[in-house]
């Protein structure tokens, strides 16, 4: 069974020698062609600045409707860390190990 192939088309871009040096043996070692190589790459890149752009705007929305972590949440948060917040500077600093 085959699957039809979404049409496509070329692009051009400029990179480092050593980055198609890299790419040309990635594709080498893992039988694989640079084509797919690239498309996957841009394809992870997109996914990602998507998902990260997406996150930003839903955290503004939740600043802008007043939605913030409360004093006793972040103390939580620092804690899971080992951290503990400096009331005075606002500013952290790392738990002495007992």
């Amino acid at each position: 069974m085959t699957a039809t192939a979404e049409s496509t088309t070329t692009i051009t871009a400029r990179i480092p020698r050593t980055v198609r040096a890299d790419l040309e043996a990635l594709a080498r070692s893992t039988g694989r062609n640079r084509n797919t190589l690239v498309h996957e790459a841009i394809t992870r890149f997109i996914d990602t600045q998507r998902w990260q752009i997406a996150m930003i705007e839903d955290r503004l929305r939740q600043a802008d409707a007043g939605d913030f972590a409360t004093d006793a949440e972040m103390d939580e948060l620092w804690a899971e860390f080992g951290l503990e917040a400096d009331d005075n500077a606002g500013e952290t600093k790392t738990r002495a190990a007992s």
